[in-house]
């Protein structure tokens, strides 16, 4: 078994031809550039259960030799890693037999074996070229190819950056540079991911942030690593859905900086500095231009869409209704004008090599040093309690702060919700993971309490707005009176979820604390 360190780059076909002759890329050959014909194909279940496992099986031809792959993503490998097993078969059906000692042995059996199927395969030629980086040997690969499934397939067009000797700082220079050079953007999805998608035919939809496992012994500095890449991840690989306009698409996505920004707030002394403090307004740039999209999409959708099914008899609630779709639309189109720009390709490829390598990592001053090398585990106490202690401190004063203080408190809550998800592994214990749901059931509740609070006073500031528009717009008395009637509605729920708030908290004070 060995760990792949692997980075991954998207690049347009006429790019990719111009890689190949880059003089000083070639200056750093370190070997004969080879090129192979490489035609894999992929196993799982009918229900994909290898997938859902974190699991990959494949067979690739390369020339006369059938090599059987099985790959594990889990968390333990660190950032940019994952668990590799590879041996020459004669066949090309799977043998699980030497699957014995890999991640996939868990799940032999005979009924998997009556079960495996090829889903897709991958047809690619690759050019792979050796290279001399620093003091690291780096395997660069240049594929163009497609994967098919069925009568579907889809373009490959990829430059594949793999650490074979030394440490991922050469191999983040080595990318910083190929960005100077070529339209390089990060790779978010593995050539598998997409092959699902395309098997499922799902290559549009919105993708849930995946589940987040770390090593018990990781270190604090790998831990923020993992974590990063996990929600990087998450935020590109939506990247699609987005483009297409798909409303959930744009929430996942917009969900995706802002699990980012929270974990940075998490590690924030350890990545104290100009670089993260740019990488911070990028996140938060993306999530403005996503803002729109989806806080108009929200108000039609579960409130102004039953309100006036409850309604019908109020024409009011239709112009309204219509105004505020324009407003979505345009909320959407800024959405894909964002992703598609050059902006939003360098921040995502900046962020990913700040993960990597960025100066948070190779910073010698001992306290960040020692920061980074503490035990994720004695951290992830430390914060835990600590924010669990501010939010109910507050929670009993709900009724004497002011909407824009108990936003304040509904922020705290969704950063300790992504804390939990980012942190629980550590705590792996039955005891500890039953504890966790519990916790996690009681956040949510709490969270969805004062997210209605603030929606009621964000739907009162936009009430104001149509009451006293900038510019006069036909039937503005009448929107302004459908909005007012939408508010008045919602005020009638404040009590209640404040109340529902002060539930939680109480709940949550009483909560066993799963990483005690």
């Amino acid at each position: 078994m060995s760990i792949e360190v692997e980075l991954k780059l998207a690049v347009p076909p006429r790019a990719l031809r111009k890689a190949a002759r880059l003089p000083w890329l070639n200056r750093l050959a370190n070997g004969p550039v080879t090129r192979k014909k490489l035609v894999s194909v992929y196993f799982d279940t009918a229900k994909f259960k290898l997938r859902d496992n974190g699991l990959t099986l494949r067979i690739r031809k390369v020339g006369r030799k059938r090599l059987q792959t099985i790959k594990a993503t889990d968390g333990t490998a660190g950032p940019a890693g994952r668990k590799e097993w590879e041996e020459e078969v004669a066949s090309a059906r799977p043998n699980l037999k030497l699957a014995r000692h890999t991640a996939l042995a868990p799940f032999v059996t005979r009924k998997l074996k009556r079960s495996l199927r090829p889903v897709f395969e991958t047809e690619v030629q690759r050019i792979v070229m050796p290279l001399r980086v620093g003091d690291s040997d780096v395997e660069l690969a240049l594929d163009r190819g497609r994967i098919k499934s069925g009568r579907r397939h889809e373009t490959i067009s990829e430059i594949e950056l793999e650490l074979k000797r030394g440490n991922r700082t050469d191999i983040a220079r080595l990318a910083e540079r190929l960005a100077r050079e070529l339209p390089v953007s990060y790779g978010a999805r593995a050539k598998s991911e997409r092959g699902y998608a395309l098997r499922a035919n799902e290559r549009h939809k919105p993708a849930d942030a995946e589940e987040i496992v770390l090593d018990r012994d990781a270190s604090a500095g790998d831990a923020l690593a993992v974590i990063g890449l996990s929600c990087l991840h998450h935020l590109a690989a939506n990247e699609d859905a987005v483009r297409h306009g798909v409303p959930e698409g744009v929430h996942q996505m917009r969900v995706g900086p802002r699990r980012l920004r929270a974990a940075i707030s998490l590690f924030g002394e350890m990545v104290k500095g100009s670089e993260t403090e740019q990488i911070k307004t990028e996140l938060k740039w993306l999530g403005e231009q996503l803002g729109a999209a989806r806080d108009f999409d929200v108000l039609v959708e579960e409130s102004v869409a039953p309100l006036r099914k409850a309604s019908p008899g109020k024409p009011e609630l239709k112009l309204l209704e219509t105004d505020l779709k324009k407003k979505r639309d345009k909320g959407f189109d800024t959405a894909k004008a964002a992703v598609a720009s050059e902006r939003y390709r360098a921040a995502v490829l900046t962020t990913a090599l700040w993960l990597i390598n960025g100066k948070w990592l190779n910073d010698k001053a001992s306290a960040i040093a020692d920061a980074r090398a503490r035990p994720a585990r004695a951290f992830a106490r430390d914060v835990l309690d600590r924010r669990t202690g501010k939010i109910i401190k507050n929670i009993g004063k709900l009724d004497d702060l002011s909407a824009g203080e108990r936003h304040k408190v509904r922020i705290a809550v969704k950063k300790l919700r992504y804390a939990t998800d980012f942190l629980g592994s550590l705590f792996p214990k039955r005891k500890a993971r039953r504890a966790r749901k519990r916790f996690q059931k009681t956040l949510e509740a709490l969270q969805d309490a004062l997210g209605t609070l603030n929606d009621i006073a964000v739907h009162e500031t936009l009430a104001r707005q149509f009451a006293h528009p900038r510019k006069r717009s036909s039937k503005r008395p009448e929107k302004a009176f459908a909005m007012g009637v939408l508010t008045g509605r919602e005020q009638s729920h404040a009590r209640a979820c404040i109340a529902a708030a002060g539930k939680a908290g109480a709940t949550l004070s009483k909560t066993d604390y799963f990483w005690r």
